[in-house]
């Protein structure tokens, strides 16, 4: 199942400079392992703000949780009616991920690992 772990998108203009500041301003550690996916949190923090450039597709909140098993938490989640916008796949990346819709048409992401 789902983690404590989660990540959520915050949309930025310029991902270097928005992770400067909050390296600078805030205190936070900051990690970067491509051009795309930065993040940024507090030290020890279970959850990473993904500074991310652009805009967010509509629906898509940003939001990411984490499960050692992507495969079989969408099966359980599937059990229970939870609907998917995209199911269960491997990324051209090596990750795995699946996206689920809420009543509301809220998308929420799951991925394995933690962020």
């Amino acid at each position: 199942m789902l983690s404590n772990d989660f990540s959520v998108a915050v949309m930025v203009s310029d991902g270097k400079k928005a992770a400067a500041w909050y390296k600078e301003k805030l205190g936070f550690d900051v990690s970067t392992e491509d051009d795309h996916w930065v993040t940024a949190s507090n030290k020890g923090a279970s959850w990473k703000l993904h500074l991310c450039e652009g805009d967010l597709e509509p629906g898509n909140t940003g939001i990411g949780f984490y499960t050692n098993d992507v495969q079989g938490t969408v099966s359980e989640l599937k059990k229970k009616g939870v609907k998917f916008s995209k199911d269960y796949t491997k990324t051209d990346w090596g990750g795995e991920i699946a996206m689920f819709d809420d009543p509301d048409g809220n998308v929420f992401w799951i991925s394995k690992g933690s962020p």
